[in-house]
């Protein structure tokens, strides 16, 4: 059977891996993200060279940041900076095959909506809250990139008067919501650096009460104007704190009559940007 391999690029750990067309995982790995992007291109050609074999068609790349669908240029990074010039640095790593870039999530997205918690759906909203905060859109069965770039979800207001963001704006739902933004509210609210969702999950003291709210209700506003804006069949949250953050807004339920739509974790994990991305670039080679 034929093959792809899936590389999903994130702020902390780049997973790898070759896919076979039907979506099985054959072989794997998972890497400490470079500090450099020269570092990152390196990574990425041992991975390339790792599981590439004679049945490999094509190459997908998942970045987080944003990414020109129709022309695959990165053209920003956020956490991993991987733009520019950097693209075509990439596509010379991966050599004797196709590569196809799109932003992470949206390649989450597709893993999910062909093998995972919204397959079978045609309209979803995805969320891929890790290091910082992914989205993507699929409407009508089909990803959303509007110009080239849509689904910067993680970027939408939750508080004109908040933070200052990455991106250059002010009050992003990342900055309240993320991995980052948590371990500040942790470290704010005087508890153990090292504690974790799931710990203030179990616990349910006063101080892990009020991080979760601080945390949580962001996260729930930013759901409900999405679900206002998109009328989603469904909201799958993954990234390594999709699935808790999942459970913390069971706290929080949607504020709007109007606006009710299921919240559901994704069901294939970390593995979702790297599958997605083999099963996307192969469909574009189709």
């Amino acid at each position: 059977m034929s093959n792809a391999i899936g590389i999903d690029i994130g702020g902390t750990k780049i997973r790898a891996a070759r896919i076979a067309a039907d979506g099985t995982i054959q072989d794997s790995a998972v890497l400490a993200t470079g500090q450099s992007p020269a570092a990152v291109i390196a990574q990425i050609e041992a991975l390339f060279g790792k599981f590439a074999d004679a049945r490999t068609l094509a190459t997908g790349i998942g970045v987080p940041g944003r990414v020109d669908a129709s022309t695959g240029r990165i053209l920003s990074g956020g956490f991993v900076n991987l733009s520019g010039e950097l693209t075509a640095g990439l596509r010379g790593a991966v050599r004797n095959a196709p590569v196809f870039f799109d932003n992470d999530a949206s390649m989450a997205l597709f893993g999910e909506a062909r093998l995972g918690a919204a397959a079978g759906l045609s309209h979803i909203v995805m969320l891929t809250i890790g290091t910082g905060i992914g989205g993507a859109l699929m409407l009508d069965g089909r990803i959303v990139h509007g110009r080239g770039t849509a689904g910067q979800l993680g970027h939408i207001t939750v508080d004109v008067h908040g933070r200052d963001c990455l991106c250059g704006r002010t009050g992003c739902l990342e900055t309240f919501s993320s991995g980052t933004a948590l371990r500040a509210c942790i470290a704010a609210s005087g508890l153990e650096i090292a504690t974790t969702l799931e710990h203030l999950l179990a616990n349910r003291d006063a101080r892990s009460q009020a991080v979760l709210e601080r945390w949580t209700k962001p996260l729930r506003a930013g759901i409900d104007s999405l679900v206002a804006a998109f009328d989603p069949q469904i909201v799958v949250l993954g990234g390594g704190l999709g699935a808790a953050a999942c459970e913390a807004l069971l706290d929080f339920p949607a504020g709007s009559p109007w606006y009710q739509c299921p919240v559901v974790p994704a069901a294939l994990g970390d593995t979702a940007g790297m599958v997605g991305a083999a099963l996307a670039a192969l469909e574009r080679l189709r």
